[in-house]
């Protein structure tokens, strides 16, 4: 497979750093074509603006996913977008990897995101979920966090996890078109010692050797919507986002 790995992290002596440098060699030792943004060694600049467009319809106001969508259709979009869009366009599959801040992505990646997922390629005209413009591709998380796994159960203080990801791994992953396949969590890093982040990274490896076997989450169909955009009657509900559908009902 050809795969595009965007990183986050600013630490070059991180344990990100040493997962990113487990999975660059662990994917190219499988066989598979490897890209990879290093944002911050890019000096990825996440912020929207102006700028990204080199001729605006409406300079006066701007819009931007509307400019997005022109700036496709008249190959205007700036160089570092342009440059991280074709490679997302590249890639058979993409994987995210960083720390988990505030549960969610760094700035710089949401950043990312923001830039690089354009209206007018990976969503919008009708392209979203299973029938947008990132579909055959595959995507998963990576990531570390301080979190020991009881937190983050579905009894524990933070929460489900799985509920935790679902505006990434369904809003942005998913809303795209892409098969999302399990995460890799590198739990509670800061508490293990040598041997336990060795085991982790060793797990992580592990982990990656199933990109091109691992069946995907749950998402359920468009179709499975009506025009209410709620679940038809007699669909049970499959993803995490619609646990609770049949409690108002």
């Amino acid at each position: 497979m050809k795969i595009l790995l965007v990183y986050a992290h600013m630490e070059e002596r991180s344990f990100n750093a040493a997962m990113r440098a487990v999975a660059l060699e662990r994917l190219q030792a499988n066989g598979h074509e490897v890209q990879l943004s290093d944002l911050h060694v890019m000096n990825f600049d996440p912020v929207p603006r102006a700028g990204d467009f080199a001729a605006p319809s409406d300079p006066s106001y701007i819009r931007y996913d509307i400019e997005q969508r022109h700036a496709v259709a008249t190959g205007g979009l700036s160089a570092d977008i342009r440059d991280e869009l074709d490679k997302l366009l590249w890639c058979d599959c993409l994987i995210l990897q960083f720390p988990l801040f505030w549960f969610s992505l760094p700035a710089i990646l949401k950043g990312w995101i923001d830039r690089v997922f354009v209206n007018g390629v990976v969503y919008g005209g009708g392209k979203w979920y299973d029938r947008g413009g990132l579909g055959g591709r595959r995507a998963m998380l990576a990531f570390s966090t301080g979190c020991f796994p009881s937190m983050c159960g579905a009894d524990g203080i933070n929460g489900d996890m799985d509920i935790i990801l679902w505006p990434i791994q369904n809003g942005v992953l998913r809303f795209a078109g892409m098969q999302v396949l399990p995460p890799f969590i590198a739990w509670s890093v800061a508490y293990r010692d040598a041997a336990g982040r060795h085991q982790a990274l060793e797990d992580y490896g592990r982990h990656l050797d199933g990109l091109e076997t691992a069946t995907p989450l749950a998402f359920h169909h468009r179709d499975d919507f009506g025009a209410d955009w709620r679940l038809k009657p007699g669909i049970a509900p499959k993803a995490v986002g619609q646990a609770g559908a049949n409690r108002d009902r």
